[in-house]
C-alpha cells in the first residue's frame, strides 16, 4: 500500500512538473522527459517488474493528462523499464555517473521508439533528423537532472521496500 501510494505521488509530482515548470524551461527547443526519468530510475533499482509496472502507470497518466493518443506513452515507457530493469543484473559495481549515462541513454532510445511508433500510426508528421535532435536534447535535459533527482528517488524507493521481519 505505502509503495503504490509512493508511486502515484511520485508520477503525479514528475507530471505536473513537466508540464508546468518544464514546459516553459526548453534546452534548443526540448523539454525534459521526466516521467522516463522516474521510469529509468525505478527499474534501475527495483529490476524489471517495478521499472514496467512505473512505465506503465506513467505512461497512461501522461497520455490521459495530455490528451494525446492513449497507449503510444504506456507502450513506450513500459518497455523502457522492463529493458533497463533487465540490464540491472549486469551492473555489478556501478559509478556515480552510471546513473546520468542510464538516464540519457534510456531518454534517448525512449524518445526515438515514441516517435518511431507515432509515426507508424500516423500520429507524428516531423523529419528524422528532428526527432533524433530532440531525442538528444531531451536525453541532456534528463541527464543534467538526473544528480538532482537520483538521490531523492533512491531515498524514497528504498524507505517503501517492505522490511524484512524476523521471528523467533
Amino acid at each position: 500500500m505505502r509503495r503504490t501510494l509512493l508511486l502515484a505521488a511520485v508520477i503525479v509530482t514528475s507530471l505536473l512538473l513537466q508540464t508546468t515548470v518544464f514546459a516553459d524551461l526548453r534546452l534548443l527547443g526540448a523539454r525534459p522527459e521526466l516521467l522516463y526519468l522516474v521510469t529509468i530510475v525505478f527499474a534501475f533499482l527495483d529490476g524489471p517488474s517495478a521499472g514496467a509496472v512505473t512505465g506503465f502507470a506513467s505512461g497512461m497518466a501522461e497520455d490521459f493528462l495530455l490528451d494525446q493518443p492513449k497507449g503510444i506513452t504506456a507502450l513506450t515507457l513500459t518497455l523502457l523499464g522492463y529493458v533497463v530493469g533487465l540490464l540491472r543484473q549486469y551492473v555489478v559495481s556501478p559509478s556515480p555517473l552510471f546513473p546520468v549515462g542510464l538516464v540519457a541513454g534510456g531518454t534517448f532510445a525512449g524518445v526515438l521508439f515514441y516517435g518511431v511508433v507515432s509515426f507508424l500510426l500516423g500520429q507524428l508528421a516531423v523529419s528524422v533528423p528532428y526527432l533524433v535532435r530532440v531525442a538528444a536534447l531531451s536525453a541532456v535535459y534528463n541527464a543534467i537532472l538526473t544528480p538532482l533527482l537520483f538521490p531523492v528517488l533512491r531515498r524514497a524507493v528504498e524507505a517503501s521496500r517492505a522490511q524484512k521481519v524476523v521471528r523467533w
